[in-house]
């Protein structure tokens, strides 16, 4: 974007904007955006819900999305080319999205299938177009952390067995709420030959899990958990299932952002929750629940540098130049295949 000027209130000049369009506009938030963007979106989510959101906006013309890249994608993989797709951060990535791309993970499919029969990939939404659009392929479908589970118990159904990816604990952590024991879950390192398998040890996998991880996720520890449990006696904890089993298991509970902020919302006048995931809404969490007294508080600070490139300066700057460079396209045979995988995804419900 040119260097304009900007004025000091960013966030009156978004507003006059955003009235001048009105339905044609819609600007899309994710749940770990700071709150001064939050204000201009006009749905807030997590993946699910933004991805449902995508799909229902028949009336927009543009969409603007407030999060990261594979979101924006899969907006536009929704949208069937019929609404143009901006982010305010075109470089705003997901570092685990970027931890399989489609080479790697075409060969670790050859080697799965190869060493044991009858698989379906199922990838998290945190994931690229292309990774996506090789799951549509397949025969598989996408999935967000709200609704993992009905994508396993989908493939189950058929028979099959559950390649997933990107998410190494996400899908461990899906597996063990299905009831599934850890032995029935093999990890794809892509880095090792045939990803650290044989067929020795696939006979009785139900569940190959990409060697893959979100760094918010990995900075809560069993120390941490067990300190809390002494200094806080009756404080609840929960998690997203993005962080390693051991701590999930050592959780009161584990969700979805849209599920721990659920959580959060029945605890009791007096309860203390510490809730591990990014920070941004954890203080949210704390703001909102502060007057009816529930403390709640970080299990651990942690945040996404990603969700940060997107401030009022650059939202701003989108919506009065609209550059080309600012718009996510994803390629018309790949949006089709990734499409066909997503679409399978919002059918579970």
């Amino acid at each position: 974007m040119t260097n304009i000027p900007v004025p000091e209130d960013c966030g009156a000049a978004i507003d006059t904007i955003r009235m001048e369009w009105g339905g044609r506009l819609l600007i899309l938030g994710h749940h770990y955006q700071d709150s001064e963007i939050l204000r201009h979106a006009d749905l807030i989510g997590d993946s699910l819900e933004l991805a449902r959101g995508a799909a229902r906006a028949t009336a927009a013309e543009r969409i603007v999305f407030c999060g990261v890249r594979f979101m924006a994608e899969s907006a536009d993989i929704l949208s069937h080319g019929q609404r143009a797709v901006y982010m305010p951060a075109v470089n705003a990535g997901c570092p685990m999205a970027d931890m399989a791309d489609i080479t790697q993970v075409e060969r670790a499919w050859r080697a799965v299938t190869g060493l044991a029969p009858d698989w379906l990939p199922v990838a998290y939404v945190n994931s690229s177009a292309e990774i996506k659009a090789f799951c549509g392929r397949q025969g598989g479908l996408t999935c967000t952390s709200s609704n993992a589970a009905k994508a396993f118990e989908w493939v189950f159904n058929q028979q099959k067995r559950v390649f997933f990816l990107p998410d190494e604990h996400l899908g461990a952590n899906t597996a063990h709420d299905l009831g599934l024991s850890d032995t029935a879950v093999r990890i794809y390192d892509p880095r090792a030959w045939d990803g650290g398998l044989n067929a020795e040890s696939m006979k009785d996998a139900r569940v190959v899990a990409w060697k893959g991880f979100c760094p918010i996720h990995m900075v809560f520890s069993p120390i941490r958990i067990r300190e809390i449990r002494r200094r806080w006696a009756g404080a609840k904890i929960i998690v997203h299932p993005e962080t390693p089993k051991e701590i999930v298991r050592l959780a009161d509970a584990h969700g979805s952002t849209a599920q721990i902020i659920r959580y959060v919302a029945a605890q009791p006048r007096g309860a203390t929750v510490f809730v591990g995931t990014e920070a941004h809404l954890v203080r949210r969490l704390a703001d909102e629940h502060q007057a009816r007294g529930v403390n709640v508080q970080m299990l651990t600070p942690s945040f996404c540098p990603n969700m940060a490139k997107t401030n009022l300066r650059n939202l701003l700057a989108l919506l009065r130049e609209w550059p080309d460079a600012a718009r996510v396209k994803v390629p018309a045979a790949t949006a089709a295949d990734a499409r066909t995988a997503l679409e399978r995804m919002l059918a579970l419900g």
